[in-house]
């Protein structure tokens, strides 16, 4: 896949993103992506499951190991709108996921550089090449227009 390739792909993760936005989730949106096409999508469900490991990168995972019947993604491409956590990096690296590609950096959790990251530990049997800022200006505004109503309505609230 070529780079000019990537703001395509991020848009299509965005719309996933937007779905959680309308759902009242933390607007996350992802695609796992192989040989140009997608074979996994995923948004932020964590309220709606309940469910703490309900986050984007985790079911498009999920949903591309069905795509596959395997858990190896090799020369796949994960495109999250943000950065992912730990535990998503640590899916992806075990998934031997080959490059991660993120809009906005999450100086709260984020593990593929801002915290930790993951993606380049030697420790680890497998590395993944990270590209970021991809959309990360529309990404932030996105993000920015979540938590401020999410402020409004605690507002309304008290």
């Amino acid at each position: 896949m070529t780079p000019d390739k990537y703001p395509d792909f991020m848009a299509m993760a965005m719309r996933e993103a937007e779905e959680a936005f309308e759902n009242g989730e933390v607007p996350v949106g992802a695609i796992v992506v192989f040989e140009n096409r997608i074979i996994g999508r995923g948004h932020n469900q964590t309220e709606s499951l309940h469910d703490a490991t309900a986050h984007a990168e985790i079911l498009a995972l999920s949903a591309a190991y069905n795509h596959f019947g395997d858990w190896r993604l090799e020369n796949c491409y994960l495109f999250s709108t943000l950065e992912p956590c730990a535990m998503c990096t640590g899916a992806a690296v075990l998934s031997r996921i080959k490059t991660i590609v993120f809009g906005a950096h999450d100086p709260k959790f984020g593990a593929c550089g801002s915290i930790f990251n993951l993606p380049i530990e030697p420790r680890l049997n497998h590395s993944i090449e990270v590209v970021s800022g991809v959309l990360a200006d529309e990404i932030g505004a996105m993000m920015k227009d979540f938590f401020r109503q999410v402020r409004d309505n605690k507002e309304k609230i008290n």
